[in-house]
């Protein structure tokens, strides 16, 4: 009896690194939803490198190639200094925040640890006076993840919003 339908090792080894790398971005992204969700920010800046690219522009400008957006950070320190200031020194309506990330695509795996995906993302927003949830913001992540000590951190993730306006201000990250 053969088995003509299985694929050979190879290939299923192939098949089987590409499975799970994809639930590791997809562990990765549900790890990022919860922590932004509990506005636990000084936890959301370990997530990326220290050379990390962060931004969050309209569909508009990414298509333009403008690089112009509403957050705009070129470090892990730029970071920190954001999430610092929203901690520490903003004054915002109180909210609750849901981000729903979903469809995760690998776009390719180099064999430097670097890993080029993309995924669809929502954000749902409660205002504490207001009865409603309310879309805050739609749109795509297009994430560059490089691996730091075994662990897959996020070395640039554009944010790319396609809803037209975004209500009120832009507190909590992406």
């Amino acid at each position: 009896m053969t088995c003509d339908h299985l694929p050979d090792a190879a290939a299923l080894d192939s098949r089987l690194q590409a499975l799970l790398l994809h639930h590791e971005i997809e562990s990765f992204n549900a790890r990022y939803a919860q922590v932004l969700d509990e506005q636990r920010l000084a936890d959301w800046t370990d997530m990326f490198t220290e050379d990390a690219l962060y931004v969050v522009l309209s569909r508009e400008n990414f298509d333009r190639g403008l690089p112009v957006g509403l957050i705009y950070c070129e470090s892990k320190r730029m970071i920190h200094d954001r999430a610092f200031a929203l901690m520490e020194t903003s004054m915002f309506a109180p909210r609750y925040l849901r981000h729903i990330i979903g469809n995760q695509l690998v776009l390719s795996a180099e064999s430097n640890g670097t890993v080029k995906s993309r995924a669809n993302y929502v954000v749902l927003q409660v205002l504490l006076d207001r009865p409603d949830a309310t879309l805050h913001q739609v749109g795509v992540y297009y994430d560059v993840f490089r691996r730091v000590g075994g662990t897959l951190k996020l070395a640039e993730r554009r944010c790319v919003y396609d809803n037209l306006l975004v209500p009120n201000a832009l507190c909590i990250p992406v």
